[in-house]
């Protein structure tokens, strides 16, 4: 049995990644209800709109649903409390050390998967009890470590050393990608640019057109010298703060304008590397739907081979 299916209650292994106001229940409900794992964000901040959210799911999809909770972000215990209480099973953490919380967490019945950048990371996060592992390589887009692990040498790294449920995340948009990533060694895998670009973001089409139009170099590593590091899509913001080599993170500020407003020169347009792999606006259901048939094709003709 697959692992985090067993921990989800989704139908595939398929996570849709907790994007700071895109992962609300008008993207998290269409990817349940075609078979994958929704996820809701609370890391925009905005904690009573990200509750009303959570609530809506119920009235939009009977299919189990989780939420992402960004340890470093939580101005108190507010929104842990609130999953508990609204009954949510499945609950991503990151940016942060998940041990303040997974005890609270586990103990009301919930699933908890940490998102590591690295082996230390992963190690730390069993030791803290987590349930599993969402694994960021750093072809992904959004924020990221300093150092640059690529997502197949992460996962045999932690493999090697956890027996622990992976999802694997990190320039993922096909069932060549995630038969790639089962291969070595994870059992389901999280999307997020893929998802932006779907029919059901509710994101401009103006970012959704960049992400297809931008080639499989079209994103760059920010920041390096500073904090945050992250990956966005190459713009003429983006070029320029690659040039001076340094931002703050009041770049982020008018990010709801680019989400939103369409203005790709509003803020860092946050996607990974898989941009340059997806050429169609596509419905979330033609995507999962593909995705399965195409991963169960490949390792099909995989089993065939032998030397």
């Amino acid at each position: 049995m697959n692992r985090v299916i067993q921990d989800t209650g989704s139908k595939y292994p398929i996570i849709q990644a907790p994007m700071g106001w895109i992962a609300r229940s008008q993207l998290a409900s269409a990817v349940c209800e075609a078979g994958g794992m929704g996820i809701i964000e609370t890391s925009s901040g905005e904690v009573d709109n990200c509750k009303k959210e959570i609530q809506l799911m119920s009235e939009l999809t009977d299919k189990p649903f989780g939420v992402n909770l960004p340890l470093l972000f939580l101005q108190d215990d507010s929104m842990v409390k609130f999953c508990v209480d609204a009954g949510v099973k499945f609950v991503t953490t990151s940016a942060g050390d998940p041990t303040k919380y997974v005890g609270i967490l586990k103990d009301a019945g919930i699933t908890v998967y940490h998102a590591v950048p690295s082996l230390a990371g992963a190690i730390k996060a069993a030791d803290a009890g987590v349930d599993g592992l969402v694994v960021e390589g750093t072809e992904g887009g959004g924020f990221k470590s300093l150092e640059e692990v690529g997502l197949l040498v992460l996962i045999q790294s932690i493999k090697q050393n956890l027996d622990i449920p992976i999802i694997a995340a990190g320039g993922l948009v096909d069932g060549f990608g995630m038969a790639a990533v089962f291969a070595a060694g994870a059992e389901g895998i999280q999307m997020g640019t893929r998802f932006v670009s779907s029919k059901e973001s509710p994101v401009h089409n103006n970012f959704k057109n960049k992400i297809i139009d931008s080639g499989i170099d079209g994103t760059m590593v920010l920041n390096k010298k500073s904090k945050p590091v992250i990956r966005a899509l190459k713009t003429d913001l983006t070029n320029d703060i690659n040039e001076k080599g340094i931002m703050d993170m009041s770049a982020m500020m008018n990010i709801k304008e680019l989400y939103f407003g369409g203005d790709m020169e509003a803020a860092p347009a946050l996607s990974g590397q898989s941009s340059g792999l997806i050429n169609e606006i596509k419905p979330v259901k033609q995507i999962i739907d593909e995705i399965i048939d195409e991963f169960n094709s490949t390792c099909i003709k995989l089993g065939n081979i032998q030397f």
